[in-house]
């Protein structure tokens, strides 16, 4: 039942209600799922199988499994890690200086007495 290609709904967890697909089966109690959910070791007591299967191998990459999604009319978002812009870092924002009267030395004060 639990096999390569089947289509599950995550029942528990923070991915609750999503649908994905078993991508390796680890041992008796863990798979690998990818798909809408994150792809991550899951308890199959948190899966239920569906009856639809997708043609994957095993071990598949998350790119091979989107695009097995497209077949079912099912789009898969893909998160790309943030790149690194060219642009300079802004300076860091803090209060701004106000300009100040110039400062009379005491000197000066003793001078006009």
């Amino acid at each position: 039942m639990f096999e390569v290609g089947r289509v599950c709904v995550k029942l528990a967890g923070r991915d609750a209600g999503q649908k994905c697909v078993i991508v390796e089966v680890l041992d008796d109690k863990y798979v690998m799922i990818d798909g809408l959910t994150r792809r991550r070791k899951c308890n199959k007591l948190h899966l239920e199988p569906i009856s639809q299967t997708l043609d994957l191998t095993a071990k598949a990459s998350h790119e091979e499994v989107a695009k097995a999604f497209k077949t079912i009319d099912v789009e898969v978002k893909t998160t790309k890690p943030k790149q690194k812009s060219d642009k300079p870092k802004a300076a860091p924002r803090g209060k701004p200086k106000t300009e100040q009267a110039p400062k009379k030395d005491k000197k000066s004060k003793a001078k006009k007495e």
